[in-house]
């Protein structure tokens, strides 16, 4: 059978659609507590377990809010549509009213083929833009649920779809997995070589906790200078329009090498409005930002400019090398956003910037020895990085062949994903 042979049914007609159980005060203090899951639990096409909160439930509605593995999780709010298949992770579960519980009806029915049709048809097909109840909050309602059309291919041909992008799906949870333990064994590295060092050093108390006995402990503008940049009018077109001079936000201050920037400006904004041209090597700090852009770092990999919300870090002496420089204000990343002053938003200025301290070891192998440990696991991050956001290209791609029949699921093409599952850089 082919796309278009495929018969479309109300989702209610494949499903038997519960409700979740309603958090309450008595609920939350109440005895016999169990786990249940929220919107934040259910991701598109997996479920996040590291937080799963607990209440009571009457032992008389116990056994309906129950989850059974093969039930089909959508969310009602939130990222309305958004759906996950429970599997039995936890061996008593239940589900907050926020969600629905789809438990097929019928033998011909995979619940993770349709996880994968809600998610192309919610984030890329827009079918069913307007499907959510337009109240105060934005919600699909039960009823609205069961009456959304969906596809209902042979069994056989909903589980080739599956296998086909479950293949894509391992390869992303993979590299999630690899990335997010890479970024723990960063953590861990961190803290060892910057109170022991490499020499693994008895350690002192200083302005900046533990540190190896020998170190130095000075505020940064000791062997630093630390500047700022400038944004030019944006009433006056000559100072963009055509611009050539790359102008860096806190937005893209990243914990990332700079190599381009989203806007730039001209010659002219350069020598009227203040705005400096920074050197490659530099160290941008963010000094503004929402959530948690205050206090991140960047480097400088081209000669560009900034706005008045970065501070531009160069060495004045050659005491401190530039990249163990960049991993040690990674590592005092929570200490340097707690300077922060101000009304509702919290900002740094120069002159807090200049004061952090900052430890170092006298001896510049040392410090380069650190950044090299550093540097290399965040090579590893970076791959992880990379390849999942190829793999999520693919990912998408595939969806939208499966589900609008551009190929059938004999004809996808996973050949990239050879290359995108090795652990290891491809050879050169």
């Amino acid at each position: 059978m082919t796309y278009a042979d495929w018969v479309w049914r109300p989702l209610g007609e494949l499903f038997e659609i519960g409700a979740g159980q309603t958090m309450s005060s008595g609920a939350r203090e109440g005895a016999d507590k169990i786990p249940f899951l929220r919107t934040s639990n259910v991701m598109w096409d997996r479920l996040d377990l590291s937080t799963v909160d607990q209440m009571a439930i009457p032992p008389h509605e116990l056994q309906g809010k129950l989850l059974q593995p093969g039930d089909l999780l959508v969310c009602e709010g939130g990222e309305i549509g958004r759906a996950a298949v429970w599997n039995g992770p936890i061996e008593r579960c239940s589900f907050q009213n926020h969600l629905h519980r789809l438990r097929p009806r019928l033998n011909s029915v995979e619940p993770r083929f349709y996880v994968y049709f809600l998610q192309s048809a919610f984030t890329q097909l827009g079918i069913f833009e307007g499907a959510g109840n337009t109240t105060t909050i934005p919600n699909l309602s039960r009823n609205r649920l069961a009456a959304l059309r969906v596809p209902h291919p042979p069994v056989e041909e909903q589980r080739d779809i599956i296998r086909a992008l479950a293949t894509v799906r391992s390869a992303i949870d993979m590299h999630r997995r690899g990335a997010s333990l890479t970024d723990e064994l960063k953590r861990t590295a961190m803290v060892r070589l910057f109170t022991r060092g490499r020499r693994d050093e008895a350690s002192k108390d200083s302005a900046v906790g533990a540190v190896p006995d020998s170190w130095t402990v000075t505020p940064l503008e000791a062997h630093h200078s630390v500047t700022t940049g400038a944004t030019p009018s944006r009433g006056n077109p000559a100072y963009w329009t055509a611009g050539t001079i790359p102008w860096v936000k806190t937005t893209e201050i990243q914990y990332r090498l700079i190599v381009d920037t989203q806007e730039r400006i001209t010659d002219l904004a350069l020598h009227v409005c203040s705005v400096c041209l920074l050197p490659p090597g530099t160290l941008l700090l963010a000094m503004y930002g929402q959530g948690v852009t205050r206090g991140k770092v960047a480097v400088l990999g081209i000669e560009a400019t900034c706005n008045q919300a970065c501070a531009a870090i160069n060495a004045s002496d050659a005491s401190v090398d530039p990249r163990y420089m960049y991993h040690f204000l990674t590592y005092r990343y929570d200490e340097i956003r707690q300077l922060a002053h101000g009304g509702q938003q919290q900002n740094l200025n120069l002159n807090l910037v200049r004061s952090v301290p900052m430890a170092f070891p006298k001896d510049l192998t040392e410090q380069r020895e650190i950044a090299a440990v550093l540097d290399c696991i965040d090579s590893k991050i970076d791959l992880h990085t990379q390849r999942l956001a190829r793999l999520g290209e693919l990912f998408a791609s595939l969806l939208s062949k499966a589900m609008t029949g551009a190929v059938g699921a004999d004809d996808f093409d996973t050949s990239a994903l050879a290359d995108l599952t090795a652990l290891d850089e491809p050879a050169a």
